[in-house]
């Protein structure tokens, strides 16, 4: 089943609303494990989203978290090294393991729930290599023909360019250690844990240009 987590509650009375910040876009954080790097064969094993707002004093910070352990598609391809890898047991029912449709169609559901309440269009993926993670969520959605893919096709704000022209670090791990973020390798590569730390990454990041970008107003 699909884990929700609130870690901060909604934010009341923002200087300005994240719509106005980023073109009607509602940035979420994404992170996703799979079976291999082909979004169209390889399967898809663990997915984080957390959704992000603006605080009372302008800064950006997480919202909601939504995590799930997915059972490989029918016909999926595993690549062992990929599995090995990452040291799970992609079949491991004690893992709370669910179907692609019991995973996604929710998450999906509640990311567009969000984007309409902060008066955004579309969301728009946040993810290290983000190009990577969006090629895993649309192949989903693909596969399971929704229709109202709540994230824009093509576009990301990607983290690790970010990195680079921030701190100069392109690394996950790297980057956060410039940020003054820390983080704990035998914790990483899980969709969970990579995600909070993306999302403390982009959220560091923004908020060292929000007073220089002249916000709030």
């Amino acid at each position: 089943m699909v884990e929700i987590k609130s870690i901060n509650p909604p934010c009341l009375n923002p200087p300005y609303q994240i719509k106005d910040r980023f073109r009607t876009f509602l940035p979420v954080v994404v992170d996703v494990e799979t079976g291999g790097f082909n979004a169209a064969t390889d399967a898809l094993l663990e997915v984080c989203m957390i959704t992000v707002q603006i605080d009372n004093e302008g800064k950006l910070i997480p919202k909601d978290q939504y995590s799930v352990n997915i059972r490989p598609f029918e016909g999926s391809n595993l690549v062992k090294i990929n599995i090995d890898f990452l040291g799970i047991d992609p079949f491991d029912e004690s893992r709370n393991l669910v179907s692609e449709d019991e995973a996604m169609k929710p998450i999906f559901k509640a990311i567009s729930k969000e984007v309409k309440a902060q008066g955004c269009t579309k969301a728009i993926l946040v993810g290290h290599n983000g190009a990577f993670d969006l090629s895993f969520i649309n192949a989903v959605a693909n596969r399971l023909n929704y229709k109202r893919n709540p994230f824009h096709p093509f576009s990301v704000l990607d983290t690790a360019s970010l990195g680079a022209l921030v701190l100069g670090q392109t690394v996950l791990s790297r980057a956060c250690h410039s940020a003054g973020i820390g983080f704990k390798e035998e914790h990483a590569h899980s969709a969970v844990y990579d995600t909070q730390k993306e999302c403390e990454l982009f959220c560091s990041m923004y908020n060292r240009f929000t007073k220089f970008a002249g916000l709030p107003a």
